[in-house]
């Protein structure tokens, strides 16, 4: 940076300081001190954001980066009932304290009667968990990982993550992984 000093506003902030010409702009002492700080410490600017309250979001935009979830994740589980009285527990996978996955389940899975209900819940919390990261980790939504978790939530042909799957299918640039779970392919219409 080039240390020209002038009395005018500052190109980041817009305070009235003595300020030093950069390639950047007109930057104050401030200013210029963020920048060092940001670039001798990327991860700096989460830290800051999430001490002043602000999502995660803003941060990993202007990074452009998309993480990987690790292997292994701190959590939380919560045991509830729901109006007919089935225990459910509900899992809240977190990353530097922040949730990126939600999981469901309820000891009454094997129950035939359930498993149209437990199919849209793994499909709801699937969607959630695509959310959840990208709030707060950065991961673009697509289509594709879209249709991936409503393939991934299929229990059976012709449910409701299965119906919507085929459905989304149609506005698809690439077909969807295929991992041998759900059943859906692009196809224009529902049987």
């Amino acid at each position: 940076m080039k240390a020209i000093r002038t009395s005018e506003t500052c190109s980041v902030c817009e305070k009235k300081s003595k300020l030093t010409k950069s390639e950047q702009g007109d930057l104050c002492p401030t200013c210029i001190s963020i920048i060092k700080l940001l670039k001798n410490n990327p991860d700096t600017l989460d830290k800051l954001s999430n001490m002043a309250g602000i999502s995660g979001i803003y941060c990993l935009q202007s990074k452009h980066v998309e993480h990987e979830l690790p292997d292994v994740l701190d959590g939380v589980r919560h045991r509830t009932t729901d109006r007919e009285r089935n225990t459910w527990y509900v899992s809240v996978s977190e990353l530097a304290g922040n949730p990126v996955e939600i999981f469901a389940s309820t000891a009454f899975d094997r129950d035939q009667h359930l498993q149209s209900r437990i199919s849209n819940l793994t499909t709801i919390t699937r969607l959630i968990s695509l959310i959840l990261r990208h709030i707060f980790m950065g991961e673009k939504l697509t289509l594709e990982k879209t249709l991936t978790q409503l393939k991934r939530s299929s229990r059976q042909p012709n449910d409701l993550p299965d119906m919507l799957g085929k459905i989304l299918a149609n506005y698809s640039v690439k077909p969807p992984a295929d991992d041998n779970k759900g059943t859906f392919e692009n196809e224009a219409s529902i049987p």
